[in-house]
């Protein structure tokens, strides 16, 4: 996956231009933290079949991915976020923004090494 598909990088060269590349290391790590967060706490709005949770978390998981500049998880909760479907395509949903923020996390990994 190239970082231009998965990751806002204006915003991160952005970031880069005002912060220490330490910050924002500090920064992804932070993120690493919360989305495994949020991302508990999906699965439990699923388990719960609390749709109020599922917005919730989803909305919280949208602004945190989009303030790291993750893109592609921030559009997959765009997506998801108000979505009425039954529980186990909201299943289906969680298992694939796992899967994109994991992949996310990691060009931005790489592409921190690069810096």
């Amino acid at each position: 996956m190239i970082a231009t598909e998965q990751l806002d990088l204006s915003l991160i060269n952005g970031y880069l231009e005002a912060l220490d590349i330490a910050i924002i290391q500090q920064m992804l790590d932070l993120y690493i933290q919360q989305s495994a967060l949020y991302l508990a706490a999906i699965n439990t709005a699923i388990v719960a079949e609390d749709q109020k949770a599922w917005q919730e978390h989803c909305h919280k998981m949208k602004g945190s991915a989009a303030s790291a500049g993750l893109s592609q998880v921030h559009q997959k909760l765009v997506a998801i976020e108000k979505m009425t479907e039954n529980w186990q395509v909201k299943v289906t949903h969680l298992h694939v923004l796992t899967q994109l923020n994991q992949q996310a996390i990691e060009v931005f990994r790489q592409w921190l090494a690069k810096q």
